[in-house]
């Protein structure tokens, strides 16, 4: 059992235990603080714990989005450090950070790398760049607009792995980072025959498998992939090939091509097919890897193939997946509808308040050099950096951990060449609510994370781990109920206990780098559900242990279709169709609550300590939540939530030292914030809706002292701020736990 969960059971039995000696505790609904020395949960500093996070954002959008207007009042939620999301990767595209730099080809192609070296002009403006030998049909993050080059009908295009796989960049044999392609009949058929065009690299040493569980993308661990009778390859020779798979036809929807040997000859982009040691090649990444121009798959039994793939340079495609692709690209690859907004213009717009801020880095369809160039340009402008994140979501992009952590070693790397003191994370696991699973590897283990970090830790390399990111997203959008409130305390404190199970070291830090309730739009944003949720994820996450936050999205979006035919946002406000402002929405309201009232602005030390409630309904779920924080400036702050729909509560509150078994309570003036149904409600209506009334808080004071009691209205959140009798004195406990 963890120290964590130990003191929770401690301090549950207390409550028990109390109730059971004091009648008074027994019949009246109490909040109680653990405030006994050694007891705090965590500790926090705001301007580094409580941020948020700025997106790609459609192009017209960006100077409307940056002026002086919008920054103020989306700067007035109180959120302070940023950190940057970079879009592009879900999008499996290549970043352009810098627009100026240079291509790998001397004809204006391959691989771009941005110029270190700041020029007159700031960068406002930056975009992605479509990969053009992408394997993926569709994967957690693309539009539908994207398609895969396997199965797209046309031979002269293909998918390519991603060069820094190999053990040209690895230092590893090839067979360590296997590549592989799925390919997806969306129902079981009959296949017993595979053509396979390769391109340039081939592979020569191969396999072909099927799965026999029912999703090994969503359930890694529910079966097993089988290779077929005909599917072993040890001398492949390229061009196109024609396997028989099995003696008869058997029902198979997933197929896998699985790659462990390259043959190391040069692609299209290549200056010729000698080989990678030949010389005079104009660049190595042109010919290493693998390379497929197109699969078939049907049967042949009856000695004519009858190919049962959707060919088509589109979405409707027959599916497939990929384990990497090929950063090459071209300027005619340009996607300039988003704007992955300047690193200049992200800077110096006021949106970071001059604090450090969180940066990416391209590496899932980048090179180290060009990721080193931009820190380097970062420093150049002076511009401060509290963390640099490694890549985007390579779970929700099916890369295998190992995978994954080849490319986090090099561009380390790089980047700590460049300053060793730079603090580099990931993963940036997608919203999950359990561990990750892969495929099992030979020694059967199946966490994703679990095995990266077993793959940093063979190397020798746990050190460059400076932190670990994840997003939260705990509900599936358009079916929330109001009962999903009542499972977020025990969900973030879950996913948080889990990463440590999976070996994060305890002074390795956990940040959540993007959070809301969903990752799309709906009207559970814009109700009040949005406003208690926010509250209640920011308390449970601090007082689980984790260690920094950034809500998500910061900037306004215009409204979109939510769930049905009912129109939704994402994030503090109403947008109209020329980006205006139009009102503040609940999480706007919650968030001043959270930065503003609950905890003291600035770069103060605050602990968090323990509170429980009593409060329950008949099928036993938890009805109000507490959160204490002691303030830099002396004051107690307690955040409640109370999740009960229909009903006030009455509560009392004590501060209960269990090393000295006394008490204390809030004495005399105390403030008091509430946002609730009377401030704030929601009108839902087919093209938008609109809150009315739309805030702010109520603000009250109360005189406090011992029979003290204080009412919550239903579904509100309430901040009570003041200090203990006889506490004048700032006081400060050793918690043994730092945040940083």
């Amino acid at each position: 059992m963890t120290r964590t969960r130990f003191r929770l059971v401690e301090w549950i039995s207390l409550v028990i235990l109390l109730a059971c000696l004091s009648p008074s505790l027994a019949v009246s609904q109490t909040i109680l603080v653990d405030i006994t020395p050694g007891h705090a949960a965590n500790s926090f500093v705001p301007t580094e714990a409580l941020g948020a996070g700025i997106d790609r954002i459609e192009t017209v959008s960006t100077d409307k989005m940056f002026v002086e207007p919008v920054i103020k009042q989306v700067l007035s939620a109180g959120w302070q450090t940023v950190t940057y999301r970079q879009n592009t990767e879900l999008h499996v595209q290549a970043w352009h950070w810098n627009p100026q730099g240079a291509w790998s080809d001397p004809g204006g192609k391959g691989y771009f790398v941005g110029d270190a070296k700041p020029g007159g002009d700031l960068i406002r403006h930056s975009f992605g760049y479509s990969l053009p030998h992408r394997g993926f049909t569709r994967n957690e993050g693309t539009d539908a607009y994207g398609y895969s080059r396997i199965t797209d009908g046309d031979e002269n295009s293909y998918w390519k792995s991603n060069p820094y796989l190999t053990t040209m960049s690895t230092g590893e044999d090839d067979s360590n980072h296997p590549q592989w392609v799925i390919v997806d009949l969306a129902n079981h058929l009959p296949v017993d025959a595979l053509r396979i065009s390769w391109g340039e690299p081939y592979a020569r040493r191969y396999t072909v498998q099927y799965w026999t569980g029912e999703d090994p993308i969503k359930q890694p661990t529910k079966g097993t992939w089988v290779t077929f009778r005909g599917g072993t390859v040890n001398n492949g020779s390229g061009g196109t090939v024609m396997l028989s798979l099995n003696p008869s036809p058997m029902a198979v929807r997933y197929l896998r091509i699985s790659m462990s040997e390259s043959s190391n000859t040069c692609d299209t982009h290549g200056s010729d097919s000698r080989g990678v040691d030949s010389p005079g090649l104009g660049d190595r990444r042109n010919c290493v890897g693998y390379a497929i121009r197109e699969i078939y798959l049907g049967t042949a039994t009856d000695g004519t193939f009858h190919d049962l793939l959707r060919h088509t340079a589109d979405p409707d495609q027959t599916t497939t997946y990929c384990s990497s692709v090929d950063p090459w690209h071209e300027p005619a690859d340009v996607d300039d509808r988003r704007d992955q907004v300047g690193l200049d213009l992200f800077y110096t717009s006021g949106y970071t308040r001059g604090l450090p801020a969180m940066v990416p880095v391209s590496m899932l369809y980048g090179t180290p050099e060009d990721s080193a160039n931009q820190i380097a340009y970062l420093k150049a402008r002076g511009y401060p950096i509290s963390y640099i994140e490694m890549g985007e979501e390579p779970d929700g992009q099916f890369m295998l951990p190992e995978d994954y952590g080849a490319l986090y070693l090099q561009w380390a790397t790089a980047l700590h060449k460049l300053d060793p003191s730079l603090k580099l994370g990931g993963p940036i696991f997608e919203g999950v609510n359990e561990d990750i699973q892969v495929w099992p590897d030979a020694q059967g283990r199946s966490s994703w994370l679990g095995r990266f970090i077993a793959y940093l830790k063979a190397h020798h390399r746990l050190q460059d781990l400076a932190f670990m990111s994840f997003e939260h997203y705990p509900f599936e959008p358009c079916k929330i109920q109001w009962s999903n409130l009542y499972d977020e305390p025990a969900l973030i404190s879950h996913i948080l206990q889990v990463w440590r199970d999976d070996g994060l070291p305890p002074n390795v830090p956990m940040l959540v780098t993007e959070l809301n309730i969903a990752w799309n739009s709906g009207e559970s944003f814009m109700d009040n559900f949005g406003s208690l949720w926010l509250a209640d994820f920011v308390g449970s996450f601090l007082t689980a242990g984790g260690n920094g936050l950034y809500y998500f999205h910061y900037l306004p979006e215009k409204l979109g279709h939510g769930c049905g035919n009912s129109m939704g946002t994402f994030g503090m406000f109403n947008v109209n169709g020329n980006y205006q402002i139009t009102q503040p929405i609940a999480q706007y309201f919650a968030s001043q609550l959270i930065n503003l009232e609950w905890v003291q602005p600035g770069n103060g030390k605050h602990q968090v300590f323990p509170a429980l409630a009593d409060i329950v309904d008949s099928a036993g779920h938890v009805l109000v939540t507490a959160y204490a924080v002691r303030r830099p400036d002396g004051k107690w702050a307690l955040m409640i939530v109370n999740k009960d729909q229909e009903n006030d509560h009455t509560i009392r509150v004590e501060f209960r030292d269990t090393s000295a078994n006394t008490s204390n309570f809030f004495a005399g003036t105390v403030d008091m914030i509430a946002f609730g149904d009377a401030q704030y409600h929601w009108n839902p209506e087919p093209n938008g809706g609109v809150a009315n009334p739309d805030g702010p808080a109520a603000k009250s004071q109360v005189t406090a002292g011992p029979s003290t009691t204080y009412r919550l209205p239903k579904a509100s959140v309430i901040v009570l701020r003041g200090e203990l009798a006889g506490t004048n004195a700032r006081v400060v406990h050793k918690t043994g736990r730092g945040i940083f």
